[in-house]
């Protein structure tokens, strides 16, 4: 009998020590699991008054793209040679609200049943997947033919010659203008081209943007072709020379963007509207290839039309006369922009593709 309470005794300890053992081992892997995520009591209950969501939140981020789980992302691209319907309703017999141009983008609203409401620019609407890109090839493309501005938020904003408040103004910016990204050099200054030279930037003045083109609805397609058809019949009249605004609206172009570059830039930036002009992938007219969404900073700004009034140098004159007349030293290429972040053609500070 005491032989029998023994064994029993030593079994019911035998099995007590194996639970416990199992219990530290779980809360071991638990422990283990907890700190492979960065996730811990003091940092769900945060003291610096951050909410506990937005910790786990970002914690949870920062793990996925560490582990290498590909984030979402809402960016869309047109994948098309010309242009795109983007329509009212997911249907191809819905009426037609605007077109989406080659290497334009936007942002997905919604997606269902092979079709994707998208936001570009001022346009709304759902076009089919069959035309567009997504995720990484989205990003591919956009990372091609984007690039980032900066967005003036103060009433005049300083360029100077070095980052550092106290280094001498090369220029000064209005409110609502936008300058090309050139590096975030850090949390408080940024490099951008300011006609055709690298400035500085404070960033505390400005937003920092992604530009890519952007789509057109059908309201302002129709009222571009109107302003246009308009012009041709003021000029028939013989109250300009025909074509002669066009030239002049190009020479102001090439100023803003090859104003300080050889004569070989300057024709370079005004073949490649001219390459836009001949190319059913954009409007057919000077004016509405440099006016359209999205596509020439200048125009969007305002300087283009500031130049328009003022006295252009005879050398944009002669670039642009010279391109309307079909020379060219790009080939066929739509693209250029600041050298270092594409291939091509590099012509003085810019490459051509």
């Amino acid at each position: 009998m005491r032989r029998s309470f023994r064994l029993l005794l030593a079994v019911l300890i035998l099995g007590i020590s194996l639970c416990s053992l199992s219990l530290e081992t779980q809360a071991t892997n638990r422990k283990d699991i907890l700190d492979s995520m960065n996730v811990g009591v003091s940092q769900i209950v945060d003291p610096t008054g951050k909410s506990a969501d937005e910790k786990a939140l970002q914690e949870l981020t920062e793990l996925s793209e560490a582990n290498g789980v590909e984030r979402e992302t809402d960016l869309v691209m047109a994948n098309v040679q010309v242009a795109m319907n983007v329509r009212a309703e997911a249907d191809e017999e819905s009426d037609k609200v605007g077109l989406l141009y080659k290497d334009c983008g936007g942002r997905i609203l919604e997606r269902k049943d092979g079709w994707t409401r998208i936001r570009s620019g001022d346009l709304v609407g759902w076009a089919s997947d069959d035309y567009l890109l997504f995720g990484e090839d989205a990003e591919t493309l956009a990372n091609e033919v984007g690039n980032l501005i900066v967005q003036i938020e103060t009433d005049t904003l300083c360029v100077r010659h070095e980052p550092d408040a106290e280094a001498d103004a090369v220029g000064f910016i209005p409110r609502d203008e936008e300058l090309e990204i050139i590096e975030v050099l850090d949390d408080d200054w940024i490099s951008v081209d300011y006609e055709g030279e690298t400035g500085y930037v404070s960033s505390e003045f400005v937003d920092i943007d992604f530009h890519i083109d952007e789509g057109e609805t059908l309201i302002a397609i129709q009222k571009r072709e109107e302003e246009e058809r308009k012009a041709k019949l003021t000029a028939n009249r013989g109250a300009v020379v025909v074509g002669g605004d066009d030239t002049r609206l190009l020479a102001a172009l090439i100023y803003c963007e090859a104003g300080i570059e050889s004569y070989n830039g300057k024709l370079a930036v005004g073949a490649v509207v001219m390459n836009r002009v001949r190319s059913a992938a954009y409007p057919n007219t000077v004016s509405g290839v440099i006016f359209a969404s999205g596509q020439f900073t200048p125009a969007l700004n305002g300087k283009v039309a500031r130049v328009y009034a003022g006295d252009i140098p005879e050398s944009c004159w002669e670039a642009a006369r010279a391109a309307i007349n079909g020379e060219t030293n790009v080939g066929g290429a739509t693209h250029f922009r600041r050298a270092g972040n594409h291939d091509g053609l590099l012509i003085d500070r810019q490459v051509f593709w």
